[in-house]
């Protein structure tokens, strides 16, 4: 949720202030009265992003590498030098990203008034099992969240009789088949290591043969 505050007066409490910072927002006005907020992130009035470690108000120029914030390499091994602000809030950031890490006494509408459902359930077979206290003798199958699936159109929406439904593959899921190719796969490794030996040997057993001929001529 974006919120606005035009009064420079009232925000005067972020400066100074260094990402990952918490920071109490009493100074907001008294419905933010109690509230903690952490420090994400942030851009200035130009749109340069805040990074953490640089300890400063200003812009810097700093030679990126793939992966950095702020750079998206087109090519291998890709370095550039560009601009970023620092991790610390001025006058200069337009925008500043934060999260509630304490709550106050009164409500936020659309904010803290309403809690907003997860739309998917978990699709890996630990945290299935976490979540409904199941062993591993358990079925997860039957413990996957299904969801309902609508068209988009309502006229097409209003002739469904009987409604479709969609599930996710449960992942790191533990069946006879995985185990069966687990096997499989240490079979063939150990194979491959007896074979190598083998040859080895057969080879050293070749070589002594070769030198003790050589020397006798």
């Amino acid at each position: 949720k974006t919120i606005e505050i035009e009064d420079e007066q009232r925000f005067r409490g972020f400066f100074d202030k260094r990402i990952a910072q918490e920071v109490n927002v009493d100074f907001l006005g008294d419905e933010w009265k109690g509230y903690v907020f952490k420090i994400t992130g942030g851009s200035d009035k130009d749109g340069f992003a805040m990074r953490q470690g640089i300890l400063t108000t200003k812009r810097v120029r700093l030679l990126l590498k793939k992966g950095d914030l702020g750079f998206h390499a087109i090519r291998s091994g890709e370095r550039r030098r560009k601009s970023i602000h620092g991790c610390i809030a001025d006058n200069s950031i337009s925008v500043l990203n934060v999260i509630i890490v304490k709550k106050g006494q009164s409500e936020i509408t659309g904010l803290t008034d309403k809690v907003i459902p997860r739309r998917l359930g978990p699709k890996r077979a630990g945290k299935i099992k976490r979540m409904f206290n199941l062993t591993n003798k358990d079925d997860l199958k039957k413990y996957v969240l299904r969801r309902t699936i609508k068209y988009k159109n309502p006229e097409k929406q209003e002739k469904v009789t009987r409604p479709k439904s969609k599930a996710p593959k449960i992942q790191r899921l533990v069946t006879p088949i995985s185990l069966q190719r687990r096997r499989r796969i240490r079979a063939d490794l150990k194979k491959r290591h007896i074979k190598a030996t083998t040859q080895a040997k057969e080879y050293k057993k070749i070589l002594v043969e070769y030198n003790s001929q050589k020397h006798k001529l």
